[in-house]
């Protein structure tokens, strides 16, 4: 249940904190706000608006970097746990979230391992950390877990170009890329990996980040809920 008026800040486990932070991950997380400000300004604060607009209930937001998402959750949620594991991006997370001043839980936790009972959550949010995870199949099954039967996963990525060029380009700069954005896959084909799972995409539309590099332009917003069990 919701808190009124106060912020939960919480780690995935009462004895826990997250990892200590390396120097490029602490200059990494320090620039993130700056470095995205113009594609927020263009396009992506627009587009989180108009996603999660639907969000209810019990949610929880995977790799809250530093609380970009925050304004445009709605008020009436049940609750809202927001997880980060960088401890880097958990502190600018927590900081942001106690000026915001609203109840939410923060947890340092990966999306491959949610400390959350199965069939507990209504709305799991990923924007742009499917491709920065690791293992995204195990995180997919992590996100069918939690999920009700009627929940919904809402995400906006940064995918695999449909251009063959572009992708190309993808491929060529990945790993360099990787190296610099702190793991990030500039050409995972994340729409695909969740058909391949355990979730069905409802709706996806394509779109395009302006104001970012090139190779992480080709966006995909849209929700899928847990396949019928």
């Amino acid at each position: 249940m919701p808190v009124g008026g106060r912020n939960v800040v919480a780690m995935s486990d009462p004895n826990a904190t997250a990892p200590a932070a390396g120097p490029w991950s602490r200059l990494f997380a320090a620039a993130y706000d700056p470095v995205l400000w113009l594609g927020e300004r263009v396009v992506m604060r627009g587009q989180r608006r108009d996603l999660l607009r639907h969000a209810r209930g019990r949610t929880v937001e995977l790799g809250s970097g530093t609380g970009l998402n925050l304004p445009h959750y709605p008020a009436d949620l049940d609750e809202l746990i927001l997880t980060e594991p960088d401890a880097a991006m958990n502190a600018r997370l927590q900081r942001r979230l106690r000026r915001s001043g609203r109840a939410a839980r923060v947890i340092a936790a990966p999306a491959e391992r949610l400390p959350l009972d199965g069939g507990s959550v209504d709305t799991v949010v990923s924007t742009l950390v499917l491709c920065t995870v690791e293992a995204p199949d195990v995180a997919l099954r992590e996100i069918a877990r939690v999920l009700r039967p009627d929940g919904r996963l809402l995400f906006i990525e940064h995918v695999r170009a449909e251009s063959a060029l572009l992708a190309a380009w993808q491929d060529r700069l990945a790993e360099p890329w990787r190296r610099f954005a702190e793991g990030c896959r500039c050409n995972r084909a994340t729409v695909e990996l969740i058909k391949a799972g355990e979730l069905e995409v409802e709706r996806v539309r394509e779109a395009s980040w302006r104001g970012m590099p090139i190779i992480v332009r080709p966006l995909v917003i849209g929700s899928a809920r847990p396949a019928c069990r």
